[in-house]
């Protein structure tokens, strides 16, 4: 598995000219169809569910789209204790329908010849986004509520941790074989409040999984080992910044790697020189049990095919 792995794919650049992005997350047959496009083409281990992260938000009543001219904007930004109060999780099961159904596809056309990975970003990760009011070059409303109004930004993360798990319950139920939770914005905190900024609710919503499936946690950024080896993960994600030695060294036997080769090496090295990298990053990991090579976040929408198939072909003929 690759994450979004498709969009750098001449079939998926295709559909994108008939379909909207989010015609494409809010369409049962679509989403499946973008799903299995990496695997048709790369035979990858498992599939994660195309779809987006900011769908947990819409279900709870704060609705986003893309700008004409680039980016992310929501409804409207949340800034008060009105605010958080309209957000409901009542029925995000329901209103999240569309990605279960799509995941019953996938499971259905996958055959139980490769895993299903389900999704959803961290609470901390969407409160970003939704205090905001979308994308921004400086993310710093969800810090500034954090230091300034506990009692505020505990009230929202509370409904989103409900929200988020809700719908990985959900992903579950409809046959996923494991889980990730992204907190792609975990390096916006600083060092030493990452525990009650973000693990603390990542943690509330691995436990409400009930060990049902495997946990994959990425938290880019992130470098507060103490706090992340707590979260009741089954994996740790790592990002492409974090030297692997490091991590074989630090982290308990018991919790599982994935990475983390540059998504760069997709775009800018040639074939060869992506094999070479790809086989220096699975010489680290040699011999270190419950090890997944990937990349150390999503494909570049840039990425090469060629290197893409090269990198998987050292990874099987790894020995």
């Amino acid at each position: 598995m690759m994450r979004q792995a498709g969009r750098c794919l001449p079939e998926y650049r295709k559909l994108k000219e008939t379909y909207s992005f989010l015609e494409l997350v809010r369409t049962p047959d679509l989403a499946t169809e973008v799903t299995l496009q990496p695997i048709r083409r790369f035979g990858f281990d498992a599939a994660i569910l195309f779809s987006d992260i900011l769908v947990v938000p819409e279900a709870m009543g704060q609705a986003y789209r893309f700008r004409e001219t680039g980016g992310i904007e929501m409804d409207f930004k949340v800034r008060t204790r009105a605010d958080v109060n309209r957000l409901s999780t009542d029925a995000v099961t329901d209103k999240l329908s569309y990605a279960t159904d799509a995941l019953k596809l996938i499971k259905r056309e996958l055959s139980g010849k490769t895993a299903l990975i389900g999704f959803a970003g961290s609470p901390w990760t969407l409160a970003n986004f939704m205090l905001e009011g979308g994308s921004s070059k400086r993310l710093t409303k969800a810090m500034r509520l954090f230091d300034k109004d506990r009692a505020l930004f505990d009230a929202l993360m509370e409904k989103l941790t409900i929200g988020v798990t809700k719908f990985l319950q959900a992903q579950i139920a409809a046959g996923v074989d494991a889980v990730q939770i992204f907190d792609t914005l975990g390096s916006e905190v600083p060092y030493g409040e990452f525990e009650a900024a973000s693990g603390k609710w990542i943690r509330e919503i691995i436990a409400g999984l009930d060990n049902k499936v495997p946990v994959i946690a990425f938290a880019k950024g992130v470098r507060d080992w103490e706090t992340l080896f707590d979260l009741g993960a089954q994996v740790l994600g790592i990002d492409h910044a974090m030297d692997l030695g490091l991590v074989r060294r630090a982290l308990p036997g018991d919790i599982a790697v994935q990475g983390n080769l540059a998504p760069d090496s997709l775009v800018h090295l040639t074939p060869f020189e992506a094999e070479v990298r790809t086989r220096q990053t699975l010489e680290t990991m040699r011999g270190r049990p419950g090890y997944i090579f990937n990349l150390g976040h999503g494909v570049p929408p840039d990425a090469s095919l060629e290197n893409i198939g090269a990198v998987v072909n050292t990874v099987r003929n790894f020995s």
